[in-house]
């Protein structure tokens, strides 16, 4: 069941560790925040963080790489020297 308050839905996790409650209390402090502060933006760093299907089709959608190999690269950069 998801509560909603004007557009915001709230999350509830349960069952953490003493030890990871601790030090991401600790980092929440160290960045000036509070921990449900920290953890939101967390959250939402990773909501906008592209999946690993997302990332896999679009490296399917750009094709293969046609360009110089990574040796002709270096081979014409040392024969300029």
């Amino acid at each position: 069941m998801h509560a909603m308050v004007q557009g915001m839905a709230h999350v509830q996790i349960r069952n953490v560790s003493e030890e990871a409650h601790r030090r991401l209390k600790a980092e929440a402090a160290a960045a000036g925040q509070s921990l449900s502060e920290y953890l939101k933006a967390h959250l939402e760093e990773m909501a906008r963080r592209p999946t690993h299907a997302e990332l896999t089709e679009r490296l399917r959608e750009r094709g293969s790489y046609t360009g110089p190999s990574i040796a002709e690269i270096v081979r014409e950069e040392r024969d300029k020297r």
